[in-house]
């Protein structure tokens, strides 16, 4: 039996949207074809999203052709048929001889793809970035009357401006967030062991809410005392105890559109310095909001943050956030200090203000928003505050 094609997330015409204004780009630079391999801007133009990244994949645009061509593993391919809005006809499996061949790898099918679709003297673009130099440079001998040309981050930046239909799912992810702080919320006690909060909290994200299921799981982070100025770390094989201040970022994930929140919490009453950081960010928080607008810049975004927390003898080293859509990070644009992009409408945003002072000292809060024409519309509903249990 064929693999049918599956519930597609966009209407058909929101890909064909996205893939001309990627081909816009192409005929700005003059390009007949262009190897699309970051698993993100793979999702944002077919809407696939399984783990097969691992691995050479490409989808190839190709300026003339309605529909891109998708290259992967052989044992892959069906996920693509199903998931992806393209035709089954343009997802092509390489045979598994070419994984962990030492000779040839999947690279050197979508070369041969090329080379066979009459492209061998055509001008390419190539996501430099996600390459290894090796592989560039495979690409530059085995193609050599072709002229290889570095896409950058293009398809990242396209990405940044997001249609209703993706900020609708963003919203939905927003909610499936708040929904696992909320279980926080209600797991955390003296005596339970981090793991079986983490567990509890996991599981609300992928239950989602509101009859919306978590459709992936995101990176979850749970930094409980004595580790609260650690940023990154999982769970421990700890319990939560009488005093303890617990920071934990996680996301709720809609098809890929990732919404990230951060909250702290206490078991019983926040030291006095806790209460008193906390003040300093959330007010900076709303300071950093009120600057939101299209044609303010992300580098005033987080002066605005940094001057109000400085008024309360703090100082946060880190960015103030980033771009955010598909997956957790979008690399282009930050609320960093200098950060010259210009907001425009339908730019969403993590603005991430945790804080990791001293070995002793760090804290959490976050909004997901999004850029409108009258300000800053953030996706949660929880109160900015530090939750005590």
């Amino acid at each position: 039996m064929a693999m049918p094609q599956g519930p597609q997330v966009f209407p058909r015409n929101e890909y064909l949207r996205r893939l001309a204004a990627v081909k816009g780009e192409m005929e700005r630079r003059e390009l007949s074809a262009l190897m699309v391999v970051v698993p993100a801007n793979i999702t944002y133009l077919t809407g696939y999203t399984a783990k097969s990244g691992y691995v050479p994949q490409g989808l190839i645009v190709a300026l003339n052709d309605e529909e891109p061509t998708f290259i992967t593993r052989r044992m892959d391919a069906p996920a693509a048929i199903h998931q992806m809005f393209i035709d089954r006809s343009l997802v092509i499996g390489y045979p598994e001889g070419l994984i962990a061949n030492p000779d040839k790898d999947g690279w050197d099918a979508l070369i041969d793809h090329l080379l066979e679709a009459g492209f061998g003297k055509a001008n390419i673009g190539l996501e430099e970035q996600s390459l290894s130099s090796q592989t560039v440079g495979k690409f530059r001998a085995r193609m050599p009357a072709a002229k290889i040309v570095d896409f950058g981050n293009t398809i990242c930046w396209i990405r940044g401006i997001k249609s209703d239909l993706e900020i609708a799912l963003m919203r939905e992810a927003a909610a499936i967030a708040d929904a696992g702080m909320l279980r926080a919320k209600e797991v955390i006690r003296p005596g339970v062991s981090e793991a079986d909060a983490a567990a509890e909290i996991i599981a609300q994200l992928v239950r989602g809410t509101g009859g919306r299921h978590g459709t992936d799981a995101a990176g979850f982070t749970l930094c409980a005392s004595p580790r609260t100025s650690t940023a990154h770390i999982s769970w421990a094989e700890d319990h939560f105890r009488d005093g303890s201040q617990i920071n934990i970022e996680l996301a709720g994930v809609r098809h890929g559109y990732t919404s990230a929140l951060m909250r702290t919490f206490s078991i019983g009453k926040p030291s006095d310095l806790l209460q008193r950081l906390h003040e300093g960010e959330a007010a900076g928080l709303e300071a950093a909001l009120a600057v939101v607008r299209p044609g303010a810049t992300c580098g005033e975004v987080a002066t605005a943050f940094n001057e109000t927390l400085g008024k309360f003898g703090f100082k946060k080293e880190s960015r103030c956030g980033y771009a955010i859509g598909i997956d957790w990070t979008e690399p282009t644009a930050s609320f960093k200090v200098g950060d010259p992009t210009i907001l425009k409408p339908n730019m969403t945003f993590h603005l991430m203000l945790g804080n990791w002072i001293d070995e002793d000292l760090g804290y959490a809060i976050s909004e997901t928003l999004r850029v409108t024409d009258s300000g800053a519309d953030t996706f949660s509903t929880l109160p900015r505050e530090i939750f005590q249990i």
